[in-house]
C-alpha cells in the first residue's frame, strides 16, 4: 500500500524519530508561540495597565483553566480516539468523531460561557479577587466568554486536525491566531486605549480567523478526513468514547481551577494583590517551557495512538521513550533559566520593584523540581493516549488533588508566601514518583503482549 504525506497510515511505518519531529515541531512550535503570545500580553497589560491589572489577570486564571477544560474535554478526547480508529483502519468513524466534535463544542460552549457569564462577579470574588481587583478581571473575561464558541470550535477541531495527519496545518492555524493577536493587542490596548478588554477583544477576533481556516480545512473533500453530512449527527457511543478518553485532560484542568483558587486566596492572605500579581508572572513564565512539553506530547499522541490501535507495541515504547527524553531536557532548560536569570525574566512584565522582588522569589522556588515535571507530563499523556483513561485521570489528579491542596492548606500557616511557593515544587516531585511507578507496572505488561505478539 502507497501512502501520501499527509495520510496518518505513515504512523505506523516511517521512523520513530522522524514522525516524532515531523508531529512534534508544528505542535511546539504552535505551543511555544501560543505561551509567547501569553507571556507578550501579559507585558503590554503590565505597562498598559499597570500592577493590578497583572493581578486581575491572574484572577481570572482559575476561571480559563475552566474555558480550557471543557474545551479539552471534546478536543483532545476526539483526537485520541480519532487516532486510535484511524490505527484500526477504521476511517468512517474517524469522520464521525469530527462531526461529534463540533457538535459537542457549540454546546459545551453555549452552556458553560452563558452560566459563568451571568455570575461572574460572584466566581471571581470566590477565586480571590478584591474590590482593587474584580474590575480588571471582569472586563477581561466578560469578553472571553461572550467568545467561547469561537475558541471551542477552533482548538477542537484543530486537535482533530493535527491528530488525523496534519499537524502542520494545525501549527500554521494556531501561528495565524497569535500573529493577528500579537497586531491587535497593542492596538486595542495601546491605541484605542481599550485597556484589559482590548486585549481579551484581540484574542476572540484572532481566535474567529483561525477558527475558519479550521473549518476550511475539514470543508475541503480532499482532506483525508472531512465533514461528510451522512455522519453529521452526534452518536451516543461516539459520544461517550471522547469523554472517557477526554476526561483525564478535563480533571486536571478542573483541578488546576481548583489549586489555582486556593493559590490565590492563600496569596491574597499571606501577601495580597501584588502576590497574586507575583503569581501571574511565575505563571506565564513557567508556562512557557510546560507548553513545549505539552507540544511534544501531542507530537507523541497520535503516533502512540496509531501503533498502540496498530498493535504495534515495540513502536509505543520508543515514542515514549524519546517523548521523555525531549520533555526532561526542555524542563531542564526552562530550571537553569529560571535559577540564573529570574529578575531579567520578570522585570519584563512590570517596572513596580516590590512586583518585580515576590516575583524573583516565587520563580525561584516554584521550578525546583522542573526537570522531573517534564517526565510526569509525558507519562501522563502517555496514558492518555493509548486510552487508559483511568490511569491519566490518576496521574492528573494525584499532583493536584492528592498532594499540592494539602501543602497549599499547611506550609502558608508556617512560612506565609514562600509557603505557597514551596508547595509546587514538592508535590512536583511525589507526582512524579507516582507516574514513573505506574509506568513501570504498565511496561511490564507491555513486554508480556508484545511478547505475544511476536510469537
Amino acid at each position: 500500500m502507497t501512502t501520501n504525506r499527509t495520510s496518518p497510515l505513515i504512523l505506523g511505518s516511517e521512523p520513530i524519530s522522524k514522525l516524532l519531529v515531523q508531529y512534534s515541531v508544528p505542535a511546539i512550535i504552535a505551543m511555544t508561540v501560543t505561551s509567547l503570545y501569553n507571556i507578550i500580553d501579559s507585558i503590554f497589560i503590565g505597562h498598559g495597565v499597570g500592577a493590578l491589572a497583572i493581578a486581575g489577570l491572574a484572577i481570572t486564571f482559575p476561571l480559563m483553566n475552566l474555558v480550557i477544560a471543557f474545551c479539552t474535554l471534546v478536543g483532545i478526547g476526539g483526537a485520541t480516539i480519532s487516532s486510535i480508529f484511524l490505527g484500526q483502519g477504521d476511517k468512517v468513524r474517524a469522520t464521525e468523531v469530527v462531526h461529534n466534535v463540533l457538535f459537542m463544542c457549540i454546546v459545551n460552549a453555549i452552556c458553560f460561557g452563558g452560566l459563568t457569564f451571568l455570575f461572574l462577579d460572584p466566581i471571581l470574588l470566590f477565586f480571590g479577587a478584591s474590590p482593587d481587583t474584580l474590575p480588571y478581571a471582569r472586563d477581561f473575561m466578560q469578553v472571553i466568554l461572550l467568545g467561547s464558541p469561537i475558541a471551542y470550535v477552533f482548538i477542537g477541531l484543530n486537535n482533530v486536525m493535527r491528530a488525523t495527519g496534519y499537524p502542520r496545518k494545525a501549527m500554521l492555524s494556531s501561528l495565524l491566531t497569535v500573529g493577528c493577536n500579537i497586531i491587535l493587542a497593542p492596538i486595542f490596548i495601546f491605541s484605542l486605549g481599550w485597556g484589559i478588554r482590548g486585549a481579551a477583544l484581540a484574542t476572540v477576533a484572532s481566535q474567529l480567523v483561525a477558527m475558519v481556516w479550521v473549518l476550511i480545512h475539514f470543508a475541503n473533500k480532499n482532506s483525508f478526513v472531512h465533514f461528510d453530512r451522512r455522519y453529521a449527527r452526534l452518536k451516543a457511543r461516539v459520544v461517550g468514547k471522547i469523554f472517557s478518553i477526554g476526561m483525564s485532560p478535563f480533571l486536571m484542568n478542573i483541578c488546576a481551577c481548583v489549586v489555582v483558587i486556593f493559590i490565590n486566596n492563600a496569596l491574597q492572605r499571606t501577601g495580597g494583590d501584588l502576590a497574586i500579581g507575583a503569581y501571574g508572572i511565575v505563571n506565564r513564565t513557567l508556562m512557557l517551557f510546560v507548553m513545549i512539553v505539552m507540544g511534544i506530547t501531542q507530537g507523541m499522541q497520535p503516533i502512540v495512538g496509531y501503533n498502540f490501535g496498530a498493535k504495534q507495541y515495540e513502536r509505543v515504547r520508543k515514542t515514549l521513550r524519546y517523548a521523555i527524553t525531549a520533555g526532561v531536557l526542555v524542563m531542564t532548560v526552562g530550571f537553569i533559566l529560571s535559577e540564573i536569570f529570574p529578575h531579567a525574566i520578570v522585570a519584563l512584565f512590570t517596572t513596580s520593584e516590590e512586583l518585580v522582588g515576590l516575583s524573583v522569589v516565587g520563580l525561584r522556588i516554584s521550578c525546583a523540581m522542573f526537570p522531573f515535571v517534564g517526565c510526569q507530563i509525558v507519562i501522563s499523556n502517555f496514558f492518555q493516549s493509548i486510552g487508559r483513561a483511568p490511569v491519566s485521570i490518576f496521574l492528573s489528579l494525584s499532583r493536584q488533588l492528592l498532594f499540592l491542596l494539602p501543602l497549599l492548606l499547611i506550609l502558608p500557616n508556617y512560612w506565609s508566601t514562600n509557603g505557597v511557593w514551596w508547595s509546587m515544587p514538592i508535590s512536583d516531585f511525589v507526582a512524579f514518583v507516582i507516574a514513573v511507578v505506574a509506568l513501570m507496572i504498565h511496561q511490564r505488561s507491555i513486554h508480556k503482549k508484545y511478547s505475544n505478539v511476536q510469537s
